[in-house]
């Protein structure tokens, strides 16, 4: 049981840390970003050169990978988002046509193989059972980067000026803010967070072209079941598909564990429109 409970803690951490980025991009921005699956494996990538050029595990992780897919992130907002705020659907086309350029050139650069990365803080054992203790670090990190998250939004200025400018960038134009500034800087935060999931789950699930693609549904299923509020939705949201979708893995098989997760979003939907958060106080962030 507690190998269990400890499997279904990180599917819910892991659904949660590869929908965060997504979350502020599209939670905060109103943007479909259909690359967001690629920002994950570039962060995947990231980590896997940077340590096999011979730097340190942790540093390629928590510090190459979101700095590398921040600037990334920059690049894209400049150059494409900006030109397509308010107008959803172009976003839409424009990222998908971004995503499928992304992943072509990294296929052509690094070649469709597969590349590993070894799992680092060995394993434990209970009642007989062992698993990797890796799982603990993406639960800790997960926390970590909600809370803080969470705190940045609502007990600082910078986080003030932020939710502001999503609300209403005129008013705070005249205040004067940029608010161009503060789009550019709220779409690096998505990606480098989108970034530093990916390279978190590299060890677990290998490195290759294609990664995101396994990414990019379940991370929409989990922010738009959330809701208008964008964290405490999407934890919610992770929470619920998380068990679901590891529960049914346990009692029958990965494949119906997707299954599962997809029919329990439909189910959601149906039952609340809204989201999740429809159920939360006004205040929810």
């Amino acid at each position: 049981m507690a190998v269990a409970a400890i499997q279904i803690l990180n599917t819910m951490a892991s659904l949660a840390l590869i929908s965060l980025g997504l979350a502020v991009i599209f939670g905060m921005m109103r943007v479909m970003n259909f690359a967001h699956g690629e920002l994950l494996m570039l962060g995947a990538y990231s980590v896997q050169l940077a340590h096999a050029s011979g730097i340190n595990i942790w540093i390629s992780m928590f510090v190459v990978a979101p700095l590398f897919v921040g600037l990334v992130g920059i690049v894209i907002e400049r150059l494409v988002i900006r030109h397509l705020y308010g107008r959803m659907m172009d976003t839409l086309l424009a990222t998908w046509g971004l995503s499928l350029f992304i992943t072509g050139l990294v296929t052509m650069v690094m070649g469709n193989v597969t590349r590993g990365i070894s799992t680092p803080l060995g394993s434990f054992e209970i009642g007989g059972i062992r698993d990797s203790s890796y799982k603990f670090l993406i639960i800790g990190v997960t926390i970590v980067l909600f809370m803080a998250i969470y705190v940045v939004l609502r007990h600082t200025k910078i986080g003030i000026i932020a939710r502001a400018t999503m609300s209403n960038p005129a008013q705070v134009a005249v205040l004067g803010v940029n608010p161009g500034r503060v789009y550019t800087a709220t779409f690096a935060v998505g990606a480098a967070l989108s970034g530093l999931a990916g390279a978190i789950m590299a060890p677990l699930t290998g490195v290759l072209p294609t990664m995101g693609a396994a990414y990019i549904g379940k991370a929409f299923i989990t922010v738009i079941c959330g809701g208008d509020a964008i964290f405490a939705g999407t934890a919610s949201a992770a929470v619920l598909f998380g068990a679901i979708n590891q529960a049914t893995t346990i009692a029958l098989t990965p494949e119906f564990g997707e299954v599962a997760l997809l029919l329990g979003a439909l189910l959601m939907l149906r039952l609340l429109p809204s989201g999740l958060s429809s159920l939360f106080s006004k205040r929810a962030v």
